[in-house]
């Protein structure tokens, strides 16, 4: 057990067994915090069952109490989170021997250990000549339930027209501290570290996300899905305000006259420019056959999901045909009378970047509560969309899978998250701060379960789709 939990040797003449246990500091807080069996602990992604037993939990409240560890040794694919027993008086004669005074001491050097173990152990699984020119693969720190934030920012820096835009706003002329700011000087820290391969604190992010949005500004674990709407959402308000800001007495910056006026739709971010697609909302009156449509913007496509299905059955059902009638008819322009109609949705522009949302928290009314539905969710590698509407722009776009944001665990306010992101021709996975690479094969992995008996699982969450052209 100590060889799979260290790698690096404890002093010569340490009793044992003893066990690791990262407590407050270094813990999975998200994960496992009712106990081992009853909480949202991920599966190993090894396919093993794990590394407890059964009667582990009758153990664990009579010697010690569980803790939710993670071996500090990258050099091999190994559980996402090892469960082990850890004895009180186990933890503070490891730190004596290590010379810790004090449980910071003793998590300070367990994180310098982890952290060199865990660059150079990737750098060496890479390669010198395979590694990437110009690339670098920094985990990021959390600072208490912050892995939903993590897991959406290593998911849209390996989203290249994205990172590019960031970087480019880094660039320009300094302005007021905001969240946008904040986030090109977090992309730029990681795009020009010396290092290939570290672990970045996003402190100054973090303070700033937990200023504007009292909603974040806590230790409680939130949803990746909602983060991403909020940080997507306001990096483009920033945008167009600043615009706005430009333009004085009439004039843009270029001093050509500004014709536009308060009440126009302001002009499209490049947020708009790569997350942006249109969707068509069809009507169709089964009386007198009339179609009326009405466009809305989206920046995410959020799916219902089915058991043992796939993203593009999914993506189908999104388009369904919906029938209107009882209460629910729709008021035909041409009858002058409400009607039964027919309703479907369908995709007229494609966006540059397609971030599909997999609906997996349900409410549940015998509950009272979000319980998640692990269903096994196929997403390909490729993808082409066939619920486009007729008069849609391009509708054969090709699209390549570039990063996935999975949740662990068996509800919205409880579990995990991490990153799977395509970097060139391989998989990185992204666990807070610790990077590892996967092959691709693995993302199988992730597709969800067959079975909804166990709740718990590491299922796809979020996925972003970039189009090849």
């Amino acid at each position: 057990m100590l060889e799979e939990i260290f790698c690096w040797n404890l002093p010569a003449g340490a009793p044992g067994p003893l066990h690791q246990c990262l407590f407050s500091g270094l813990a999975r807080q998200e994960v496992g915090r009712s106990g081992p069996l009853g909480s949202g602990l991920p599966r190993p992604r090894n396919g093993r069952a794990g590394s407890w037993a059964s009667g582990d939990a009758d153990h664990s409240r009579a010697l010690g109490r569980w803790c939710v560890c993670r071996p500090v040794c990258s050099s091999a694919r190994r559980p996402s989170a090892i469960l082990i027993l850890a004895l009180r008086d186990g933890f503070y004669e490891v730190m004596l021997l290590l010379g810790c005074r004090t449980q910071q001491a003793f998590h300070a050097l367990l994180r310098k250990k982890n952290k060199g173990a865990n660059a150079s152990a990737l750098e060496k699984e890479i390669g010198p000549e395979q590694f990437p020119v110009n690339e670098h693969y920094f985990g990021l720190v959390n600072f208490g339930n912050t892995c939903y934030c993590n897991s959406v920012l290593q998911a849209l820096y390996f989203c290249r027209p994205f990172r590019e835009k960031v970087l480019a706003y880094k660039s320009q002329p300094r302005k007021k501290e905001s969240l946008l700011t904040c986030l090109a000087d977090l992309f730029h820290s990681i795009a020009t570290q010396k290092k290939k391969v570290g672990v970045i604190p996003p402190k100054k992010f973090i303070t700033r996300l937990r200023k504007e949005n009292e909603l974040f500004d806590n230790y409680m674990q939130q949803d990746a899905h909602e983060f991403l709407n909020y940080l997507l959402n306001t990096i483009a308000d920033i945008l167009q305000e600043e615009r706005k800001q430009e333009k004085q007495n009439g004039r843009l910056p270029n001093g050509n006259i500004d014709t536009e006026n308060n009440h126009s739709t302001p002009d499209p971010t490049w947020v708009h420019e790569i997350f942006q697609g249109t969707l068509t909302n069809e009507t169709r009156c089964l009386t007198c056959e009339t179609i009326s449509s009405k466009d809305e913007d989206f920046l995410d496509l959020s799916v219902d999901v089915e058991q043992n299905t796939s993203i593009t059955h999914c993506l189908r059902g999104f388009s369904n045909t919906e029938t209107l009638c009882s209460e629910y008819k729709y008021y035909c322009e041409e009858c002058r009378s409400k009607q039964e109609a027919h309703k479907r949705m369908k995709v007229k522009k494609l966006p540059m970047i397609l971030a599909l949302h997999l609906k997996r928290f349900k409410y549940m009314d015998q509950l009272h509560r979000y319980t998640k539905l692990s269903y096994r969710v196929v997403f390909p590698l490729e993808l082409r969309l066939f619920n486009t509407s007729g008069d849609a722009t391009n509708p054969d776009r090709m699209y390549d899978l570039v990063a996935v944001v999975v949740h662990c665990g068996s509800g919205p306010n409880r579990g995990h998250y991490i990153a799977i992101v395509k970097s060139h021709d391989f998989w990185l996975l992204f666990d807070d701060d610790i990077v590892e690479k996967i092959d691709a094969q693995a993302i199988e992995e992730f597709y969800g379960l067959t079975s909804d008996i166990s709740k718990n699982s590491e299922s796809g969450y979020i996925l972003f789709y970039q189009s090849r052209d």
